[in-house]
């Protein structure tokens, strides 16, 4: 059988190596937090924004951002049905109300038009997650956030490198979160950011994230609220940091693996790709394969033809509200037809021609059959 192609692997090199061993080495004691204090500085820069906290995960960044902004029972929050349960799990846990609204169908973002009819007089905040690299409308939502008084989050788990305009994903709303886990475009092994250009919230952040120690209360291991363990560790923090000094090549090696996907698929009707709207910059996390529905493939066929050819391939996120925890959303039409024909295809690091155009091959293949 062919050798296995995977959907998804890191780029390591000698600079990661050397700074991991480093940490291992020296980095403790006084020098327990140097790399994640270089960590927070140079993603801070790269990423245009005042304030950063390195976290343990993505999903510890959205909680305590929300827990920072006061969200709890009785509030709801605004974010698509085409997510990863990592986007609505931190509402849950702080006891407020998800509210699931449709996606467009060229972004797979938030719909601006279905999430102002949504809002009500609970709400309290929107998340906008830009999937798979694709970046939601910020002027539109960012717009309608201001004139309703409703904070506008960011979800850039998956948006390294993309950007509205000249402003990166993450550094256009109240607060951004990034994820750093092994299958991103930069990773430390599992973790991820917070960042911010507010600084009262940052403060009430960098509190919480520190067993709600505050930065100038004077006694020692005196928390002052009760806070949370979402610290990213310093080993993994000097993972990162080379990622970082390297953060322009491992774009530009996504931007190139989807421009290859286009010229093998070109001509082929009936495949859609991730979009790029004139003056936006898709990251291409994880370039996506939709079929028309006129093809009449479906999820389950393309994940038989990937299986039957040895490729590792994933299906688009299941909409949110068909999962058992939350009440069914038919409505949300985009999200239920758009998931049930969409293919996410390998685009690992290093991904060579040959691996793509076995890619290629099951798509068009699916195609002609």
């Amino acid at each position: 059988m062919t050798e296995r192609i995977a959907y998804t692997k890191p780029s390591i090199t000698e600079l990661e190596v050397t700074y991991a061993t480093d940490a291992a080495r020296n980095g403790w004691g006084a020098q327990c937090y140097d790399y994640i204090h270089r960590l927070e500085r140079d993603f801070a820069a790269h990423l245009g924004v005042a304030h950063t906290i390195a976290t343990s995960s993505c999903t510890g960044a959205l909680h305590l951002g929300l827990a920072a902004l006061g969200i709890g029972p009785g509030d709801e929050v605004i974010l698509a049905e085409s997510n990863w349960i990592a986007s609505v799990a931190p509402v849950v846990h702080l006891g407020a109300t998800p509210v699931f609204v449709d996606i467009l169908k060229d972004t797979w973002c938030l719909d601006p038009a279905l999430v102002e009819a949504a809002i009500t007089p609970r709400t309290k905040a929107i998340i906008a997650v830009h999937l798979y690299g694709s970046m939601g409308d910020m002027d539109r939502l960012l717009a309608l956030g201001a004139r309703h008084g409703i904070p506008v989050i960011e979800d850039a788990a998956e948006a390294i490198g993309s950007a509205w305009g000249n402003r990166r994903a993450g550094s256009m709303g109240a607060f951004g979160t990034f994820s750093f886990h092994g299958t991103k475009t930069m990773t430390t092994g599992e973790g991820g950011m917070f960042v911010t250009n507010d600084p009262a919230l940052y403060a009430r952040v960098a509190t919480l994230a520190n067993h709600g120690r505050d930065a100038s209360e004077p006694r020692q291991f005196f928390p002052t609220v009760t806070g949370y363990k979402f610290k990213m560790a310093n080993v993994s923090a000097a993972i990162g940091c080379a990622q970082v000094e390297r953060i322009s090549e491992l774009i530009e090696g996504k931007r190139q693996i989807m421009a290859r996907y286009r010229a093998l698929l070109s001509g082929h009707d009936g495949i859609a790709l991730n979009a790029e709207p004139e003056g936006v910059t898709n990251g291409y996390w994880m370039p996506t394969a939709v079929f028309s529905p006129e093809t009449g493939v479906t999820r389950e066929r393309l994940a038989a033809a990937f299986a039957a050819a040895n490729i590792d391939a994933r299906v688009f996120f299941w909409p949110l509200s068909e999962l058992p925890m939350f009440d069914a959303r038919p409505d949300n039409v985009n999200a239920h037809d758009i998931a049930g024909r969409a293919i996410n295809l390998p685009s690992y690091h290093g991904m060579d021609e040959a691996a793509q155009a076995r890619v290629a091959a099951v798509l068009t293949g699916l195609l002609e059959a």
